[in-house]
């Protein structure tokens, strides 16, 4: 695994590229975003390897014409394992719904980093496109126990309204 100063700048880069200029790149039809995972140490290199592989391989079946671009990086680190992020993104031009095709990559890719011993999220948190994975990361119990404390300590639903379960 890579690492140093260096690294750090083109991490940072990376995450500016994605967060910032995404709109624009889309005028040459290119789609980008990132997403983060918390990961035990033992299953960081087989999550970078196998959701690297999963999203090339969801790119060829919907039909991107270029290699996608994709990159990961650890952007913080615990005893316990690390924060992960992909950065990924690709030529749309001539797909016919390319918002359908990068919505299902990335939900092919968040399916593999849970297989993976990863988290839904790390600290960007749920949110509405997330939450559909929620059964896939706990067990009914873990649902159900998010769902009596959120109304026990918000019983009108006014906070994060339908962002967790």
């Amino acid at each position: 695994m890579a690492g140093g100063s260096a690294n750090g700048l083109n991490g940072y880069f990376l995450t500016f590229m994605i967060a910032y200029l995404r709109d624009y790149a889309m005028n040459f039809y290119f789609m980008a975003e990132s997403f983060e995972s918390a990961v035990p140490w033992e299953n960081v290199d087989k999550l970078l390897k196998n959701t690297s592989n999963a999203i090339s391989l969801a790119c060829n079946k919907y039909g991107v014409m270029k290699k996608p671009f994709i990159s990961s990086r650890v952007t913080q680190v615990y005893d316990s394992g690390a924060c992960v992020y992909v950065y990924f993104g690709f030529f749309y031009k001539n797909l016919d719904d390319p918002i359908k095709v990068y919505t299902e990559i990335e939900d092919l890719a968040r399916e593999e980093i849970i297989k993976c011993g990863g988290s839904v999220s790390h600290h960007h948190g749920i949110g509405k496109l997330r939450k559909r994975f929620m059964h896939d990361a706990l067990d009914t119990t873990g649902v159900e126990l998010l769902r009596s404390l959120k109304q026990s300590i918000d019983p009108q639903n006014i906070f994060a309204s339908g962002n967790l379960i």
